[in-house]
């Protein structure tokens, strides 16, 4: 489980591409994971920094153990460049990771792999003839969730 840096109200730490504050850092624990909203500053003259690399920092800002439990979305580059701000959300373990964050967000992260599905049509299908069985109590035919997990 990450632990926040009580030296400052806001924990910053600096790399050789960019300089990165968190702000609003709070507990959930409903969703067991701890959120926050992220500020990077990269120069006016830089490119913007990579999610692995914005992970690997925010991993040892955190003290987070495995850098797949980290999620971020919602960035957008401030008017001018130089900075910008998203989200960021740490599950405690890969497993409410898995249970609580959107499939394309996994799939974004690689944590499960989406390609070995069956195409559009067919789960299109399955949807619907799923519907049938709303208010029966025979189940629906086919699966659930289905993505393949890739990391445990």
């Amino acid at each position: 489980m990450p632990t926040k840096r009580r030296d400052k109200p806001g924990s910053e730490e600096r790399c050789e591409k960019c300089f990165v504050t968190t702000r609003k850092f709070m507990r959930n624990p409903l969703l067991s994971r701890y959120q926050m909203i992220v500020d990077v500053h990269f120069g006016s003259g830089n490119a913007t920094v990579s999610q692995e690399d914005l992970a690997k920092i925010i991993g040892k800002m955190y003290r987070v153990k495995d850098v797949y439990t980290i999620f971020f979305f919602g960035f957008r580059v401030k008017f001018g460049g130089g900075r910008s701000t998203g989200m960021c959300l740490i599950y405690d373990d890969l497993t409410s990771a898995i249970k609580y964050e959107p499939g394309y967000r996994l799939h974004r992260n690689t944590v499960v792999d989406r390609r070995k599905l069956s195409c559009r049509k067919q789960r299109r299908e399955l949807k619907n003839r799923s519907k049938k069985y709303k208010n029966s109590k025979k189940p629906p035919p086919g699966p659930t969730r289905s993505f393949n997990i890739l990391r445990r």
